[in-house]
């Protein structure tokens, strides 16, 4: 296939755009999004840029997003980068799959795959975020053998183990050593990546139109929702309970 040069000049200009800002907006650049939106060409190629920079290019609403590949270490995190952005200094592997864990509980709290939208609930309360995980954290490692641990992927026990080791502060202070302080951290990570809104001094977390799109879109399918929802052992405490 043949491309015209004004085509290919749009398309490299609209992944240069995506590389330098993540995203393009159609009310902050219309001309670009139309060219992306409305010229299969031009779309065809900023997707094979994206698959040779190890990225896919999605359109969610009005707005594009390029998103690296999930071992993407160019323009994504890398394992290490992102335990150094989410635990504290010196922190272990069990640190970094615990403030992955917190991120998939909060998630699953604001979001369930049902209806026109994923999206459940406006907001979320930290103390009552902070509850959640301990309580999941306790019934899977309490309950939880080391075959099903390594049949989910989690390990739960060790997670556990590294959550019971953070103090609970009653004032709320966000030291490096409380869980209002290891939460904190993650949470104003995710902010950074306008992924929510953190408003500290009300102790509350709501999901910006950028992650609530994304779920839509892209995470939260049916069997998506399902197997998450089995990770975290909700699926089996709602069958006990019926």
């Amino acid at each position: 296939m043949a491309y015209e040069a004004e085509e290919v000049r749009i398309s490299q200009e609209i992944f240069y755009t995506l590389i330098s800002k993540h995203e393009i907006r159609e009310e902050d650049n219309k001309e670009l999004f139309d060219g992306y939106t409305q010229n299969p060409r031009i779309m065809t190629l900023v997707k094979n840029q994206g698959d040779i920079a190890e990225c896919t290019v999605e359109r969610y609403g009005s707005v594009i997003y390029l998103i690296p590949y999930e071992d993407n270490d160019v323009l994504g995190f890398s394992k290490q980068e992102l335990k150094a952005k989410l635990c504290k200094s010196g922190a272990t592997d069990k640190d970094y799959y615990l403030s992955q864990f917190v991120i998939l509980t909060m998630l699953t709290e604001f979001y369930d795959a049902q209806g026109s939208s994923s999206k459940s609930r406006e907001y979320i309360k930290v103390g009552e975020l902070i509850n959640l995980v301990s309580d999941r954290l306790l019934e899977a490692g309490n309950n939880m053998t080391e075959d099903e641990e390594e049949k989910t992927g989690l390990a739960f026990s060790n997670m556990l183990e590294s959550y019971t080791a953070l103090r609970s502060d009653e004032k709320g202070r966000k030291t490096k050593t409380t869980k209002e302080g290891f939460v904190h951290r993650i949470l104003l990570f995710l902010q950074e990546q306008g992924l929510i809104e953190y408003i500290e001094r009300d102790d509350m977390i709501n999901t910006t139109k950028k992650l609530d799109s994304f779920m839509d879109w892209n995470l939260l399918n049916q069997n998506n929702y399902t197997r998450v929802l089995k990770v975290l052992g909700i699926i089996e405490e709602e069958e006990k309970s019926e």
